[in-house]
This record gives structure tokens, C-alpha cells and sequence, in this order.
């Protein structure tokens, strides 16, 4: 730990109280303004497919002005857009507001990259410890972003616009403290420079393309229960405050073991912490389908949190042993691009399931998913395993 990824922690913590604001409000939102129920969750799919959409241009951004530069535009995206929300919100336009969603999707695109850079901040052997440690800064997230959305929105006489309000304020407080930041010294691509290898060429790599299904499936998964567990509790008639204290444990589960991971990742490997991950998400689901009490919520959601953690900490640390530093900007952005893809698929899907099929059918639904990634994470064993009695 030093000085500069402690500051990078922090604007992590509250890069997650934005978007835990944002999932504990948006769905609630939308489901007052969506002309039919099963738009709901359009507000929560906006928000991730305009980081779909942003991604790659962020990573060009990157790449052309470098780490500080992109996540000071970013940040000052996210208090324009978290502004434009509150706007919507007071006049009743559901469309503005998945419109500044979008908008502030661009926000989340720079966000997502703070973890790659926190291991750019210390010396290579500690770099699965930096990423570790930059995303435990959402632990604050977690306490903070609930308790925000409850604190503030009764602010104005329309419901959560304070919240919104609110996050333009998380927004400064984070261009302020990233000003602080020493990044290294940003040298654009001399003209002509190597550009490395294709994604095509990238792609041909068996833990190239686990990382990934790794990190998408498992964000799919867990976005595809989140989103819609404020509105599967309030159909179950727990309050609001049910709701925040779950998703304030989920948000620790997805944080917490971040101090720690790090340190497992390096001991045991990313396959088999991955492995780990994937057996939480089905114990979530077991949870979860075993009743609707508020407890069944809480300890369901925070298995998806470790769960998540596991499989994202660990799809991310693999990615890096898998590019050079030429082809970083091109592999991390490819990777964000697909996360956000399959939250944007699973924000849309959460939505409909949730209003139309019920909480029963949503979380027997996350299983095909979970199949699936189950079926990558042992082809990517027999691949390395096929490898070592080659060499």
C-alpha cells in the first residue's frame, strides 16, 4: 500500500457509492415511471449499456491521454449525468432518466479501469495485491451508497431526486481527490509504434477467453439477482430499509474478501479461486430459492458477493498474465466491453423476469449461466493441464 493506491481506494469507494445508489434507487424509480411494469429495471440497463458502449473509446482515451486525465472526464460525466437524473426524476420523464443513465454509463467505462491501474501503482511482484486492494475500497461503497439513498431521498417532494442530487456531490469529492494522484508518467505511442498483438490473436488463448467468460458471466449473474432484489423484496412487502440493509451486505460481500484475495490468488491460483466463486453463486441460488424471508435475502445476496468478488478479482488478475503492455489498453477494454454486454443483457432480463415470472424462476433461471461458466473454468484445467505434460 502506498500513497497513491490508497487514494485510488478511495476514489473506488466511491466510484461504488454511485453505483450502489444507483442499483438501490433505479429499479424503484423506474418501476414509478415506466409506462409498464416490466421497463423497471431500464434505468439499471441504461446505466450499463452506456459503459458497453463506452469501454473501448475509454480505453482509446486512455491510451491517448492517459489514466488521470480520462477518470477527471469521466468523473465529471458522472455529476453532469447524476445532475440530469434529478431532473428527470422531478419532473416525472422516465425516458430523460435512462437517457442520463446512458450517459452516465461513461462514468462506469473509467471506473471499471481504476483496478488495472491500481496495480500499474506498485511494483510488478504486488500487482495481484493492488487490484485486490483498490477494489476493498468499495467496502465504504457498501456502507455509505444504501445509507445515502435512504438519507436522502426524501430531500424534495419527489422521492430519491436527493439521492441523485447527492451523487453530484460523490462526483467533485472524486475529481478532487484524483487530482492528488501520481500516476506514471503517460508517454502516448510514438507513431508507428508496435501496436501488439490482434484480439483475434488474444482470443486464441485459453485463460484469455476464461478471464473473460469469467468476469462477464459472473457480473451477469450477479446483476442479473441485484437489480431485481429491491423488487422482488418490495413484492414481498419488506420495506425499503430491508431492501438497503440487504444490498449493504451484498456490497460487503463483493468487497470485503478483496483484502484478502489478493493474497489467495497469489497462493493458490486464479482457477481454482474462480472455482470457489462459481460454488458460492450456487449456494446463493440454493439460499434464495429456499423462502422469502429477510434473512433468506441477506445471507442469499452476500454469498453473491464473494461469489462475484472470486470470479472477478480472479478473471481480472488472469487477463493480465495474458497481454503485453502494448496490448493492455485493447485487452482490458475488450474485456469491460463484454462485462458490460452481459449486464446489459441481465438488467433487461432481471426486469422482465422479476414482473412477469417471479423471484422463483429468476434465480432457477441464473443457473444456465452458471452451467456454462462451470464448462469453461474445467475446459481452461484440462488446457493447462494438457500444457504442463507438453512441457
Amino acid at each position: 500500500m502506498n500513497r497513491n493506491l490508497l487514494l485510488l481506494a478511495f476514489c473506488q469507494a466511491l466510484f461504488l457509492t454511485n453505483n450502489v445508489t444507483f442499483i438501490a434507487i433505479n429499479g424503484l424509480v423506474g418501476l414509478q415511471l415506466a409506462p409498464w411494469g416490466w421497463m423497471a429495471t431500464l434505468p439499471v440497463t441504461g446505466y450499463v449499456v452506456g459503459a458497453a458502449l463506452s469501454a473501448m473509446p475509454v480505453s482509446r482515451l486512455q491510451q491517448r491521454l492517459g489514466r488521470q486525465r480520462s477518470f477527471q472526464i469521466g468523473l465529471v460525466v458522472a455529476a453532469g449525468s447524476a445532475a440530469l437524473c434529478a431532473v428527470a426524476v422531478i419532473i416525472g420523464s422516465f425516458w430523460l432518466l435512462v437517457a442520463a443513465t446512458v450517459i452516465a454509463g461513461f462514468y462506469s467505462a473509467n471506473g471499471a479501469l481504476y483496478r488495472f491501474a491500481g496495480a500499474e501503482l506498485v511494483a510488478p511482484a504486488f500487482r495481484e495485491r493492488a487490484l485486490s486492494w483498490v477494489l476493498a475500497g468499495g467496502v465504504a461503497g457498501a456502507f455509505i451508497g444504501p445509507n445515502l439513498a435512504s438519507a436522502t431521498r426524501g430531500w424534495f417532494v419527489v422521492p430519491f431526486a436527493g439521492a441523485y442530487v447527492a451523487l453530484v456531490g460523490v462526483a467533485l469529492l472524486g475529481l478532487l481527490v484524483m487530482s492528488f494522484i501520481r500516476f506514471p508518467a503517460h508517454v502516448p505511442p510514438p507513431p508507428g509504434a508496435p501496436a501488439g498483438r490482434p484480439l483475434a490473436e488474444l482470443a486464441r488463448q485459453p485463460a484469455f477467453v476464461v478471464a473473460i467468460v469469467a468476469a462477464a458471466l459472473g457480473y451477469g449473474v450477479m446483476n442479473l439477482l441485484m437489480a431485481a432484489t429491491p423488487i422482488a423484496m418490495q413484492q414481498c412487502k419488506h420495506p425499503f430499509e430491508s431492501a438497503a440493509l440487504v444490498l449493504e451486505w451484498h456490497v460487503l460481500g463483493m468487497f470485503v474478501p478483496s483484502f484478502f484475495t489478493g493474497h489467495l490468488i497469489k497462493r493458490f491460483g486464479a482457477l481454482p479461486i474462480m472455482g470457489v466463486g462459481l460454488a458460492l453463486n450456487i449456494v446463493c441460488v440454493a439460499v434464495a430459492l429456499s423462502g422469502v424471508d429477510l434473512m433468506q435475502f441477506l445471507i442469499a445476496l452476500a454469498a453473491l458477493g464473494v461469489g462475484w468478488n472470486f470470479l472477478y478479482t480472479g478473471g481480472s488478475t488472469l487477463l493480465t498474465q495474458t497481454y503485453r503492455p502494448e496490448e493492455k489498453t485493447r485487452a482490458q477494454g475488450f474485456m469491460d466491453t463484454c462485462v458490460f454486454w452481459t449486464m446489459a443483457l441481465s438488467s433487461v432480463s432481471s426486469g422482465a423476469l422479476i414482473t412477469t415470472q417471479g423471484w422463483t424462476l429468476l434465480n432457477l433461471g441464473s443457473l444456465a449461466p452458471l452451467a456454462l461458466l462451470g464448462a469453461a473454468l474445467l475446459w481452461l484445467a484440462a488446457s493447462q493441464r494438457r500444457a504442463t505434460v507438453v512441457q
